[in-house]
């Protein structure tokens, strides 16, 4: 039953969801909800009950102790509202964030579409990352994609042409589509070979990209900040290592190459607009990919920040993808399996600016991450 006492009348409301697990390399996703959930200080309204939709011994429980009195916090989806002041006019955001569920996922999306519809919401947008043959030298690709031919029209997104397995990002976006709410998914494409989160670069340009498609000025905090040194401090790893160096140049090479067509009059002139929009402190109409707010492209510099970063590949569990803690030997990368590409697909297939895009299905969501992966037709 959707209960929505305490929630105000809301302005133009659009959701913003976001999920731990499969589709979220790096964290990225779920960080760039929390960022949001955090500068405008969100107040939660609703939580989805978790007993529906999760497997305790995969997502398990957490105790804590508040005030000597011990306190268990169960894995659950939870929505809140914030009221974005950035833009022309405010506009009020329902964030959504949560875990990849483990089973029942037609009744999960039917509960968010609930909740959609008593809200008002006017779009649903989706947040997800994956892991790529992308260097981390260069602008994070952020692809948009949505399923509804006339939505892909009007704001420059690409249509899902995707086949294959899916997770509940594709899932959510097809409920949408179905129950007539527009809907749009924002991929970022994170590096395969630095897979540990968080990535805060890729984090900020999902957040560049939101900030376009729904016309709000969205608060970066310190985020600019952690995303150079993030970048710098992988610098130096790549820089210890002459094979993850010379891999990391092949990257470079294979992407400039890939976008000296996209060198246009067109796309230049698009990328001059957003400048001065940011330079006057507008926020634009979206559609178009963004660099991370402004990260060096270059590897000049000294390291900032600290840790391992690079995954290796010989160690259990190090391939592209696992999300687990960082390598124990060379951080020297390896090529991507024909197991790694199942799920990777979904979003290169729907237009993912990348060169060979590469995501196993545990990608980026530590444990238990496996959820619902195989099972998205459980009967409710």
């Amino acid at each position: 039953m959707i209960e929505l006492e305490g929630v105000p009348e809301l302005i133009d409301p659009v959701m913003i969801c976001a999920f731990e697990g499969w589709n979220d390399a790096g964290d990225a996703a779920s960080t760039a909800v929390g960022h949001l959930d955090r500068e405008w200080k969100g107040e939660v309204f609703a939580a989805l009950d978790a007993e529906d939709y999760y497997d305790f011994q995969v997502n398990r429980p957490t105790v804590a102790l508040e005030g000597g009195i011990r306190k268990v916090t169960w894995p659950t989806t939870r929505l809140s509202v914030v009221r974005a002041v950035g833009g022309d006019k405010p506009r009020d955001l329902v964030l959504v964030r949560g875990i990849e569920p483990s089973m029942r996922w037609r009744s999960f999306c039917n509960e968010i579409l609930g909740y959609a519809h008593e809200l008002g919401v006017e779009m649903v947008v989706i947040l997800g990352a994956l892991l790529g043959d992308t260097p981390h030298t260069r602008p994070v690709p952020v692809s948009g994609v949505t399923s509804d031919p006339d939505l892909a029209r009007s704001l420059d997104l690409e249509e899902s042409r995707y086949e294959g397995p899916t997770g509940i990002v594709g899932i959510l976006q097809e409920a949408c589509t179905h129950a007539g709410v527009p809907a749009v998914s924002l991929w970022a494409a994170v590096p395969h070979y630095v897979s540990q989160p968080p990535n805060p670069k890729a984090t900020l340009a999902l957040l560049n990209r939101l900030e376009d498609l729904i016309g709000v000025r969205i608060p970066l905090g310190e985020l600019t900040e952690d995303a150079r040194a993030w970048q710098l401090g992988v610098d130096q790893l790549a820089s210890e290592d002459s094979e993850v160096a010379e891999y990391v140049q092949s990257l470079e090479e294979a992407r400039d190459t890939a976008e000296l067509p996209e060198a246009s009059g067109e796309a230049i002139a698009r990328e001059f607009e957003r400048y001065l929009r940011r330079r006057d402190g507008q926020p634009g109409p979206g559609g178009h990919a963004t660099d991370a707010g402004g990260i060096a492209d270059g590897r000049d510099g000294v390291a900032g920040g600290s840790g391992s970063y690079l995954r290796d590949p010989s160690a259990p569990g190090a391939g592209p993808g696992t999300g687990g803690g960082p390598g124990t030997g060379s951080a020297r990368p390896r090529r991507p399996s024909a197991q790694d590409e199942a799920a990777q697909d979904e979003a290169a297939g729907d237009g993912a600016a990348q060169d060979g895009a590469a995501q196993e299905p545990d990608a980026g969501g530590g444990e238990g991450d496996e959820g619902g992966r195989d099972r998205p037709d459980d009967q409710d």
